[in-house]
């Protein structure tokens, strides 16, 4: 993404605890934990939390986030999978 400004560490606000219910939110590495942020963000996230993700992460990984994971709930897989197919 060359000429763009990389999204800060975490989304405006922070992680919101209802978001990350199982962990301390504080505590979470985005870097080391995409995948997980990722799919959290991918089915409960707020709009401002998908900006977020849109912009700090890379699409390709947001992509096989959604081709590959086992957590990812079916209603938000089939939504995001139509969402980052290519348009024609």
């Amino acid at each position: 993404m060359k000429g763009k400004e990389k999204a800060p560490d975490v989304p405006p606000g922070g992680f919101r605890q209802s978001l990350f219910w199982d962990v301390n939110p504080a505590v979470i590495d985005p870097d080391k934990n995409a995948v997980y942020v990722i799919e959290r963000i991918l089915d409960f996230g707020e709009p401002d939390e998908i900006r977020w993700m849109w912009r700090y992460y890379d699409h390709g990984l947001i992509a096989r986030v959604v081709k590959t994971s086992r957590v990812l709930l079916p209603q938000s897989r089939s939504f995001w999978a139509l969402m980052l197919e290519p348009q024609p």
